[in-house]
């Protein structure tokens, strides 16, 4: 016979061992690496690259490029000492903002507010004299809004839009500026390009009714210009992945991205240490607007007037005339060139 103390001690280590013993087998099978394989299938990097290289919607944009009827100019040069009236002249010339516009539509315009850093006299950002008066003339063919918008890669959004006087004079035109939020941008499928087959894109440039493209004129380390078609890159994700292969890219973004109407601002031209130079030394003071719908043709005319470059000789511009975004065989286009 055991005592009282003997059999309480006897069936404490029992129910502990019991305890312990049931507790073991449904903590083994959450942590045992034997687990591992049953959740490999599900998470291999390969079956998620595949989903994403084919889930990327194709896309298209609302705005057009809108082509010159048989009595309109293909490409108009404005010049004159007032940014605003050789902007207006431009366009005018080209058919009036009518031709562009229509009662009612959603506008965007899209400046060059690369940086933060320099005002306009420094030539790294668009002319806010013109960029106003693109939205005076489009609130008075009937928009029903005009934003003013563009992705910077040095500072914020905010700070380059006030620095570059962008914003005040758009506001006082009646325009708004807005800042291209992320969770606005989307991945969409590139089907006619040459390299790249899918980018992220803001996806208000893609349902704007009307979408007018407003870069300056200035030198590029790497592109040699940025024009028309390089601007654009103010409306995509990871720039850096676009200079893998920067002029095929340039090109390939303008197989989607087809503004309405592009308005080349050469007021002020940058003519070294592009893209954001940092002296007035590299700015040389043109008072010139060059206007079209054919971003090749503007891209070309403005590379051989303000850089005196053959447009073949600048890649994005010769491959986007190989692939039929447009022309650059200037003798045969109907060129226009007015003063105001």
């Amino acid at each position: 016979m055991i005592t009282r103390r003997e059999f309480l001690r006897r069936s404490l280590l029992l129910a502990l061992g019991g305890t312990v013993a049931a507790c073991a087998p449904k903590l083994a099978p959450t942590i045992a690496p034997t687990s591992a394989p049953t959740l490999a299938p599900t998470i291999a990097p390969t079956a998620t690259r595949a989903i994403s290289a084919t889930a990327a919607p194709v896309a298209t944009m609302t705005a057009t490029p809108i082509a010159p009827t048989a009595s309109q100019p293909h490409l108009v040069i404005a010049r004159g000492a007032n940014p605003g009236a050789i902007t207006r002249a431009a366009i005018d010339a080209l058919g009036g903002i009518t031709r562009f516009v229509k009662t009612g539509n959603d506008v965007i315009i899209k400046p060059n507010i690369c940086n933060s850093a320099y005002g306009p006299e420094f030539a790294t950002t668009t002319n806010p004299e013109v960029v106003a008066e693109l939205v005076k003339m489009c609130l008075e063919a009937g928009a029903k809004r005009v934003r003013v918008m563009d992705n910077g890669f040095s500072g914020t959004a905010t700070e380059g839009y006030k620095r570059s006087g962008i914003r005040d004079a758009v506001e006082r035109a009646g325009g708004q500026m807005e800042i291209m939020a992320n969770a606005k941008y989307a991945t969409v499928a590139l089907p006619n390009a040459r390299d790249i087959k899918s980018w992220g894109v803001y996806q208000e440039i893609l349902k704007a009714d009307v979408v007018i493209n407003v870069p300056i004129a200035k030198h590029h380390g790497s592109a040699q210009v940025t024009l028309a078609m390089k601007g654009l890159m103010g409306v995509i994700q990871d720039r850096n992945g676009i200079h893998l292969s920067l002029d095929q890219r340039i090109a390939d973004l303008s197989t989607l991205i087809k503004p309405t109407l592009n308005v080349i601002d050469g007021v002020r031209v940058l003519t070294s240490h592009g893209p954001t130079g940092g002296r007035l030394d590299y700015v040389r003071t043109d008072n010139t607007i060059i206007a079209s719908h054919d971003p090749v043709a503007a891209d070309g005319y403005a590379t051989q007037l303000f850089f005196k470059k053959k447009p073949e000789t600048i890649g994005y511009i010769k491959f986007g005339a190989e692939m039929g975004l447009g022309r650059f065989d200037f003798a045969k286009l109907r060129v226009k060139e007015v003063t105001a």
